[in-house]
């Protein structure tokens, strides 16, 4: 019988870096509709400013709500390129973090945070320019005495993530793509990128039309065989 996993799991494998660098050149909306329209974060969790961006490898941390023991934890485990995805259970009545963590998460070369719960100090997280994807802020600090978990699945809006998963994020939101599935997306996310081109290209060129409506509406029981718009 197997011993269960323990609370910090340190090795985990993560994107390799050239597949992040690759993968970090689509939009998060890209990226989910080339994954089966699935992994995309729910709206409550976005960026603390509308022009912050981050990629990279998920580390997983889950805290108590209010609690950001593990959290300075895992900075201390993080490699550079990782992006902290805290499981904060969506509490918004303390901070998890503030300027002092995420200037050592900066410094430290951590790509980004994104948590289901609060940060604060957010004016001099602008002013750093760290990319920080929260449900809002809240001026109370947290206390430092509860254990979590590390390394381990966590659930943030929605969406599973498992340590080394790959993670994006951008003025839309956050995406989630299985670490073993995302480079083999890339060569779709590349043909619908050519592809929305083409077509905005041709609505610029009075191509207006969109050639599924019709036969959309049909099967939608809204139009009869014969009747158009």
């Amino acid at each position: 019988m197997s011993s269960p996993l323990p609370d910090i799991v340190r090795n985990f494998e993560r994107v390799p870096a050239h597949v992040v660098a690759q993968a970090a050149q689509f939009q998060p909306a890209i990226l989910a509709d080339v994954a089966g329209r699935r992994g995309a974060v729910h709206g409550r969790i976005k960026a603390l400013r509308p022009r912050m961006k981050l990629a990279g490898s998920a580390i997983t941390v889950e805290v108590r709500p209010g609690d950001n023991l593990m959290i300075h934890a895992a900075i201390a485990m993080a490699k550079p390129g990782d992006v902290l995805v805290i499981d904060g259970k969506g509490d918004q009545g303390a901070a998890l973090m503030g300027t002092i963590m995420m200037t050592a998460c900066k410094k430290l070369g951590i790509a980004g945070v994104v948590m289901d719960g609060a940060c604060r100090d957010s004016l001099e997280i602008d002013e750093m320019d760290f990319p920080v994807f929260s449900v809002g802020t809240n001026p109370n600090g947290p206390t430092k005495s509860i254990g979590g978990r590390i390394g381990h699945p966590v659930s943030i809006g929605g969406v599973t993530v498992n340590p080394g998963d790959f993670v994006i994020g951008d003025g839309d939101g956050v995406v989630v793509v299985e670490r073993e599935k995302i480079e083999s997306l890339l060569p779709l996310a590349a043909k619908k990128v050519k592809d929305e081109a083409a077509r905005i290209a041709a609505i610029h060129e009075g191509d207006t039309a969109a050639k599924w409506l019709v036969s959309a509406l049909r099967t939608a029981g809204v139009l009869q065989e014969g009747e158009t718009l």
